[in-house]
């Protein structure tokens, strides 16, 4: 083969260089290409019957402690009322509006305290009573009079929730069960672990 050195010559070169590396290669056959939207999962086979009922269902939601209904359909549901070493409890839950159309919460929600109200809407007016103990419980507030809750709530969609939280300082050990008041709220009787 005659190399010319001129531009156009050089470019054949390197077309029937690339031609030649092209046509090399091993005599295996090529894997057919699969079909596009395929995914491994589908090439698996379907699991039996008996392989089916012994997967994990999805874990569902925890069942609430206690629930908390409100004006205009609210409910507060409490998922958790957890003591730690600090000498404070902590409950969690969900707000929720189960009807059909939005809701404007309560401001009474957040009590009637001066240092509370200026931070906005909260659930800072919560309280636990222990009935036997004769004690009233009220949520903790910073150094600044902001409630420790959830705060900024002002409404709720239709079948909308939001996951809200309240510190309380911990009622003695011996203390086993609480009523959960939230103004504009039913009591709720509330059972600490």
């Amino acid at each position: 083969m005659k190399i010319s050195r001129t531009r156009g010559g050089f470019i054949v070169l390197a077309a029937s260089a690339s031609l030649l590396v092209a046509g090399c290669g091993t005599d295996e056959p090529k894997a057919s290409p699969k079909p596009a939207g395929t995914s491994q999962a589908s090439q698996q086979p379907a699991p039996t019957q008996t392989e089916q009922s012994t997967e994990k269902p999805a874990e569902e939601p925890a069942e609430p402690l206690t629930v908390a209904k409100g004006r205009k359909g609210v409910e507060l549901a409490i998922e958790s009322a957890e003591r730690d070493a600090g000498g404070f409890l902590t409950i969690k839950g969900r707000l929720s509006n189960p009807t059909g159309s939005s809701v404007v919460l309560p401001g009474e929600m957040r009590g009637n305290e001066t240092e509370v109200v200026k931070h906005g809407l909260s659930l800072g007016g919560a309280t636990l009573v222990d009935g036997v103990g004769k004690k009233r419980y009220y949520v903790l507030r910073d150094t600044d009079g902001r409630p420790l809750t959830t705060t900024g709530l002002d409404s709720l969609g239709p079948g909308k929730s939001t996951a809200v939280f309240m510190q309380f300082p911990a009622p003695p050990a011996a203390t086993t069960e609480v009523s959960f008041q939230l103004p504009t709220f039913e009591p709720a009787t509330l059972k600490l672990s």
